[in-house]
């Protein structure tokens, strides 16, 4: 076996760390120490048996490295000859990034955008749609009865021959049930807010008030019970008409007159006498209620008119009380 297949990597010693004592063969020592005879080159089995130098030293590697190994394989793979590319591809990969890029900016800001928007606000705006499609539908259905009323009256008439007496009638216009025309007064009030946009005067007495409020459900009972109390026949607030099943409240921020919402400025009218009814529902007579409306901003106006109409209130179906037999 050739020495250079089984001998171990070795490194010659420098000439500076030779070694320069060297033990005599006459010391008295010499035969307590083992025998340290260099081996002969064409020994293998004595190479094999000797022990081996460690090589697994980093050190050791790191300079087998630098010698045997200078280059870096990356760098290697890196001076390879790259595959010519057409311009055709080039400009075909620039512009689907282009595109992609379009595409996940336009799609964060519709994200960003919903994210800013009020889901609160759409939902409002989907229930005022609902409402004022169902006040349409109201209002339809409430021009539909009054003319059927109309009709059922007329073909009354005709049937009997007879003219509906005075009790009647009575009955029916306090019922709101007929539609009804005749002299009257009007009163308008508006919440403060709206009233400042209308006239720019009032805008400067409310600005004076400390006491802003805006008009309910009960500031409207109120004026109604009294207009009825002065002798009003007919009473109709927004152009709609107050009946015996008619209600005036309050939902959420609206005020209801039945089933319909009403917004400021309020117009109630009211036939009846018109003198009456304006000197009773003027300042004179209802100065605490004017005051305390003026301490809120809220400034009453009465106008008095030859000819108001009234058109008929909506009502429900009436049940009378029977004996159980």
């Amino acid at each position: 076996m050739a020495l250079d297949s089984v001998a171990p990597v070795s490194f010659p010693v420098p000439e500076d760390n030779a070694p320069v004592h060297r033990r005599a063969i006459f010391s008295s020592s010499i035969s307590g120490i083992d025998s340290h005879h260099a081996l002969a080159p064409n020994d293998a089995t004595a190479i094999r048996t000797r022990r081996r130098r460690k090589t697994d030293d980093d050190s050791l590697r790191l300079i087998d490295d630098l010698v045997n190994r200078p280059m870096d394989p990356m760098f290697s793979d890196s001076r390879l000859i790259h595959e010519h590319r057409s311009a055709f591809s080039i400009w075909f990969n620039r512009i689907i990034v282009f595109v992609i890029c379009v595409g996940v900016g336009f799609a964060g800001s519709l994200f960003v955008q919903q994210l800013q928007s009020d889901p609160r606000k759409q939902v409002r705006q989907t229930l005022v749609s609902q409402l004022e499609d169902r006040n349409d539908q109201i209002q339809q259905l409430t021009g539909d009865v009054n003319e059927l009323n109309t009709q059922v009256d007329n073909q009354s008439k005709k049937i009997s021959g007879n003219v509906k007496s005075s009790t009647l009638l009575q009955d029916e216009m306090v019922n709101g049930t007929v539609r009804v025309t005749g002299p009257g007064i009007t009163m308008t009030l508006a919440d403060p807010i709206a009233a400042s946009q209308s006239d720019q005067s009032t805008s400067t007495r409310v600005g004076t008030t400390s006491n802003i409020r805006v008009i309910t459900d009960l500031d409207l009972q109120q004026l109604v019970s009294l207009m009825f109390s002065n002798g009003a026949e007919a009473i109709s607030i927004n152009g709609n008409r107050i009946g015996a099943q008619t209600s005036i409240r309050k939902a959420g921020g609206h005020i209801l007159i039945g089933m319909i919402a009403i917004e400021s400025p309020y117009s109630i009218e009211a036939i009846g006498d018109k003198n009456v009814l304006a000197e009773q529902m003027g300042q004179k007579k209802l100065k605490s209620l004017y005051d305390s409306f003026k301490k809120a901003g809220i400034y009453p106006q009465v106008s008095t008119s030859n000819s108001i109409t009234l058109e008929a209130a909506v009502s429900g179906d009436i049940q009378y009380a029977e004996r159980n037999k």
